[in-house]
């Protein structure tokens, strides 16, 4: 896809990364967070955009069913909401999309399904944002669950999809390698994403005042990537997280016991996952960190909770080291 006049290649920085506080509760075994490079606060209030909700369109949307699983509701279109501040959720009940919004232009992270990225698109629409403002698609990791709708929203906004290396070719191709733990799962193929852009760990995708940071965190895919940026809304300032899965899951041939290097790694990006500033913690499946409960507003179970990466990181450890038992002990995967 040619973009549109005005794109120019990413604006990225590499950053020192820091270790401050990390927040939030998490279930499941679906993300990962990583290390975060500081942001202006004054920019990140500058960028809080109000969107002119339309409210009718919001009523006709249903609520997601409570009590559903992880892996239901993928293409159900869930309600759009603001989460905090600048940052959106515009996905579907069973998979995750976050809009981060500035008047300078926005970003887009995951594309769901290939029937979600049209829903997708449609609840950007709804809270009265623009496609054609996203200037940067960017995906938590290169399966299909995350990332077949991004062929469709590359389409309707213009924008290129930034990844970092090890998911720029299957990203371009629609199918993985042997590298990827899933490789040979059904129905693992999705729509190549035409304009695929790479970036290095720890770099800043810069839009206006906006600042979202890439961190690796591989292990449920090559590819995989966590981000983080900073959200300010009336004098406050919160560090958001959206991190990426951290399951040890696999086709009937995959071995992590095979791959060194992918432990290795996967060990790397858990412990730094456990030292993210994550104040608002936001996984690519929803549910994954009770993401609708919290929003809710429910005294029981805050939207902020002290830990949350912490004790995700070390759920990621734990099935981690039990997938490797599984395999020392010959199990089958």
């Amino acid at each position: 896809m040619t973009p549109r006049p005005d794109r120019t290649a990413p604006r990225v920085t590499a950053t020192t990364p820091w270790r401050p506080l990390v927040v939030l509760g998490a279930t499941l075994v679906l993300a990962a967070c990583q290390r975060h490079a500081p942001v202006d606060p004054a920019a990140s209030t500058a960028a809080t955009v109000a969107a002119p909700v339309a409210v009718t369109a919001l009523r006709d949307i249903p609520a997601c069913p409570a009590g559903a699983s992880v892996m239901e509701g993928w293409n159900d279109r869930a309600p759009p909401r603001r989460i905090f501040g600048n940052t959106w959720y515009v996905g579907t009940c069973g998979l995750a999309a976050v809009l981060v919004t500035s008047d300078q232009g926005h970003v887009l992270i995951d594309g769901g399904t290939t029937p979600a990225g049209p829903l997708i698109e449609a609840n950007i629409r709804t809270l009265g944002f623009d496609p054609q403002d996203v200037k940067y698609l960017l995906n938590s990791h290169e399966h299909y669950d995350h990332a077949a709708g991004l062929a469709h929203l590359q389409a309707a906004t213009g924008a290129p999809l930034l990844a970092r290396s090890p998911a720029v070719a299957t990203l371009r191709n629609g199918r993985s390698d042997r590298s990827d733990p899933q490789f040979l799962e059904e129905g693992s193929a999705f729509p190549a994403v035409a304009e695929v852009m790479a970036i290095g760990d720890d770099e800043v995708v810069r839009v206006g005042p906006l600042a979202l940071t890439a961190h690796a965190t591989p292990g449920h895919a090559p590819g995989g990537t966590s981000w983080t940026w900073r959200s300010c809304e009336a004098g406050r300032c919160l560090d958001i997280a959206y991190t990426d899965s951290v399951s040890a899951i696999s086709d009937a041939q995959y071995r992590y016991l095979d791959h060194p290097q992918m432990v290795e790694a996967f060990r790397r990006g858990l412990d730094t996952l456990a030292a993210l500033p994550c104040d608002v913690h936001v996984t690519p499946h929803p549910l994954g960190s009770n993401l609708f409960i919290r929003l809710q507003g429910d005294a029981a179970t805050p939207l902020v909770q002290p830990g949350a990466c912490r004790r995700y990181a070390q759920m990621g450890h734990t099935q981690l080291d039990t997938r490797l038992a599984e395999e020392a002990a010959g199990r089958a995967p």
